[in-house]
């Protein structure tokens, strides 16, 4: 019998914790679309600025941030989704820290080249 009362077969999880595994997954979408769109924006409705292709270096930065951000987050969520069946520990925070730099640096770029 699990602590909540309800007895469950073994490598059973309980649906709150995969639900809640689910929403932050699509957190990781939301800010992967986000970054994507203001690439876009960057790239198509920006005048240019700065050196020769410093826009098209800041809204393609953008873009593949938005990407790593969306297989961060796949791989994440896989990563959580594995540790709760099997009771294995959870993942590490280092893809964060790295996506957390990377964008550090982009909003740099942009506050010195524009």
């Amino acid at each position: 019998m699990t602590t909540d009362g309800e007895d469950r077969p073994p490598g059973a999880v309980d649906a709150r914790f995969t639900l809640a595994a689910e929403r932050t997954m699509l957190a990781w979408l939301r800010t992967a679309l986000g970054l994507i769109a203001a690439g876009v924006a960057v790239l198509h409705l920006f005048d240019p600025f700065g050196a020769a292709g410093t826009r098209t270096a800041l809204g393609v930065s953008l873009v593949v941030l938005g990407a790593l951000t969306a297989v961060t987050g796949f791989y994440r969520w896989r990563r959580t989704e594995q540790a709760l069946r099997s009771g294995g520990p959870m993942h590490s925070p280092w893809p964060i820290a790295v996506l957390t730099g990377l964008l550090v640096a982009v909003a740099i770029g942009f506050a010195v080249f524009s």
